[in-house]
């Protein structure tokens, strides 16, 4: 608790403790105590950081205090394969290198392979030693150079011209499709249903459907088991997969809360501009095609959505808490409307905007099996 409240205030989100002519902090005894100036201060840290607003100092929450208090030029950054540097020194490295048209990929905040690759860019086209790190030297250049780069977002460019050069053929690619929990852990469990079991079947069904169409699929997880998210996210990521799509169903306190969501990758740095762009249509479709209600799309920074090489979106079919949505979710026309959805929104992805069809109209033809 003490130590949340010390790198609230570090980072402006609580002011800091005045210091009495003793030198202890007059906040010492109330370090201990989660007070309303706290929970509001976390809060509030967790919106800035595409984080889940619930108050709680829970692992994500936890983890993303660490991040923030590293600033550029704090320490030495590398690549490190079995334990990649994270923090916002990462995150502002990133930044200034695609500012400048080195392609870090997505500014994560993870130094990983391709952000070491743009370091090593950086260094000979300034005469440094290319070794991928970013230390006193490097950075020294970076600042030299800071005034005289503009912004811009060299990354979302990529992203997107990435689509225009494969075409709006869909044969052939590949989508991570990750089923919510497993394994034991069954989710959202609520008017006879588990979450567990409503994902896994419409994860069948968008599977059937996508291969139905000439696309191929992979299942980051089995039935059996429940890996963390950043497990998925590997394991897509060691398949080369060209989308991920995670199912999940919603739930609330409230038993009036209903509709369906989508979320991508996203922070005050940017975005996955295709991630963005998927979760967009995905949620038109859904809303389209079934009558539940539009909760927008959002970016997040979670684990799945992050860590992915690939565009992710995570959907959210409904809340099961509701007694509307779930009836939905019980139904199988809902599941096979909602797989057909997604089909139709990855196939939009990938046409140029003169062949985009409306919202709801477009049916991904079967591609025929040889007999």
């Amino acid at each position: 608790m003490a130590n949340a409240r010390v790198a609230l205030a570090f980072l402006s989100f609580l002011p800091a403790a005045p210091r009495q002519p003793d030198g202890e902090a007059d906040g010492a005894t109330r370090a201990e105590v989660f007070d309303e100036d706290l929970d509001r201060a976390v809060r509030a840290f967790q919106q800035s950081r595409g984080l889940s607003v619930d108050g709680i100092i829970g692992p994500d929450t936890a983890r993303s205090l660490e991040e923030a208090r590293h600033g550029l030029g704090d320490r030495l950054l590398y690549h490190a394969p079995s334990q990649p540097l994270i923090g916002d020194d990462v995150a502002a490295l990133q930044e200034r290198l695609s500012n400048m048209g080195f392609d870090v990929g997505r500014s994560d905040g993870i130094f990983g392979p391709r952000t070491e690759s743009a370091v090593r860019d950086f260094q000979r086209n300034r005469g440094l030693e290319p070794d991928g790190r970013c230390g006193p030297h490097t950075l020294r250049e970076l600042k030299r150079l800071e005034r005289t780069v503009t912004g811009g977002r060299p990354d979302m460019l990529r992203e997107s011209v990435r689509l225009l050069v494969r075409g709006p053929s869909l044969l052939g690619m590949l989508v991570a499709i990750d089923a919510g929990h497993g394994g034991d852990d069954q989710g959202v469990v609520a008017h006879g249903l588990t979450e567990r079991d409503v994902v896994a079947d419409l994860a069948r069904r968008l599977e059937a459907r996508l291969v139905s169409s000439g696309l191929e699929t992979f299942w980051v997880h089995s039935d059996d088991e429940s890996p963390d998210e950043a497990e998925r996210a590997r394991r897509a990521n060691d398949q080369g997969a060209d989308l991920l799509v995670s199912l999940h169903v919603d739930a609330s306190d409230s038993p009036k809360a209903e509709g369906i969501s989508c979320y991508y990758f996203g922070n005050a740095r940017g975005s996955s501009a295709v991630g963005e762009r998927l979760a967009a249509l995905i949620q038109k479709e859904l809303v389209s095609r079934t009558d539940l209600v539009d909760c927008w799309t959002h970016a997040k920074t979670w684990d799945l959505l992050r860590r992915t090489t690939m565009p992710a979106v995570r959907i959210e079919v409904g809340y099961l808490t509701n007694t509307r949505d779930a009836a939905a979710l019980g139904s199988a026309d809902y599941r096979a409307n909602v797989a057909e959805a997604i089909l139709a929104a990855i196939q939009r992805l990938y046409l140029p905007p003169e062949q985009d069809p409306p919202t709801g109209q477009l049916r991904v033809p079967r591609v025929a099996t040889p007999s």
